[in-house]
């Protein structure tokens, strides 16, 4: 194993971009625009040239670096090609091929759910396991799922999609994937504020939400803590419908742990306790006893588990 890796995780407005010793330590880190222009045509291009100038400012030798990691949104097959990234404006693209011919390094690629999930597993909530499950609960629900160490990616790249497991037939509204009654629906910052929202029109009991012009999940999570009995029940219902979405799940892969991350997860253990509550009550019996921890990286995730899939590589 060679002493440097980069960590790359683009996104749709940003790239995050960092140095790291492969022991795991974090030397440096940076971002650059992502210029999304031209269907993306100069985003690898643009990596490929900082990296260039990093090397160069720090003195450090191809020969000592082991590669670069990077994630992407969208999904990636096994043989790190992207078959799309809608925000980034790429079609098929052959990432590691790409960005490998560019700067002479081996490149590995992963989705940016998935590298979070690795970050986290490596030095993160989830470190000392190796069967993990993360879910992050922001705008949407998105997952990653770990067995012995290594991503589960599936035959089309959408391993750990939880976030559009089917929860409730009777939802009317349509999800940003086009089906009905997908976990995200609920889970989410979005979906918490419209069980919010629907509570406070169906129920006439007095709720400090109310004095709120505009309802965020942040707002419902600290009327919770405060002991707002409306705004606990919303997330009673939303911890009853992600337990009970990770039982599930936990009898397809029997985790050691589920890592809670995403801006939802600041709200702390009020989010892990009413899910493990549901969680443990409607788990197949050997599963019962995976841990459940709140993830620790913040948005540095993705870059520490662009390295890891470095070391997973080898």
């Amino acid at each position: 194993m060679k002493k440097y890796g980069f960590g790359v995780d683009i996104g749709g407005t940003t790239i995050k971009m960092s140095l790291f010793e492969m022991t795991g330590h974090m030397v440096d880190k940076w971002e650059i625009p992502t210029n999304t222009e031209n269907h993306g045509s100069s985003i690898l291009n643009d990596v490929a040239a900082v990296i260039e100038g990093r090397l160069v400012q720090d003195g450090i030798s191809k020969d000592d670096v082991e590669g670069i990691g990077i994630g992407v949104p969208g999904p990636v097959v096994q043989d790190s090609v992207v078959t799309g990234c809608v925000n980034l404006g790429w079609g098929r693209v052959n990432v590691a091929k790409e960005l490998g011919d560019k700067t002479g390094l081996k490149v590995r690629v992963g989705n940016d759910a998935n590298v979070a999930a690795l970050g986290e597993m490596w030095q993160g909530g989830g470190k000392g396991y190796q069967n993990v499950i993360m879910i992050t609960l922001g705008t949407g629900v998105g997952g990653g799922i770990i067995i012995d160490g290594h991503v589960i990616n599936g035959s089309n790249g959408a391993g750990g999609e939880i976030g559009h497991v089917f929860v409730d037939e009777t939802e009317e509204e349509v999800c940003g994937c086009g089906k009905r009654g997908c976990l995200e629906q609920y889970a989410s910052a979005t979906g918490i504020v419209r069980l919010a929202n629907r509570a406070l029109a169906a129920d006439q009991r007095e709720s400090s939400m109310r004095s709120v012009q505009k309802i965020s999940a942040k707002t419902v999570l600290d009327a919770a803590k405060a002991g707002d009995e409306l705004a606990l029940e919303v997330v009673e219902k939303m911890g009853r419908i992600l337990g009970t979405a990770l039982a599930n799940a936990a009898c397809i892969v029997d985790p050691e742990v589920f890592v809670i991350g995403g801006g939802v997860s600041k709200a702390g253990t009020i989010i892990t306790e009413v899910i493990r509550k549901y969680y443990i009550e409607r788990a197949f019996n050997s599963c019962r006893n995976a841990d459940f921890a709140l993830a620790e990286l913040g948005n540095d995730a993705g870059v520490y588990g662009c390295v890891y899939l470095l070391l997973s590589s080898n």
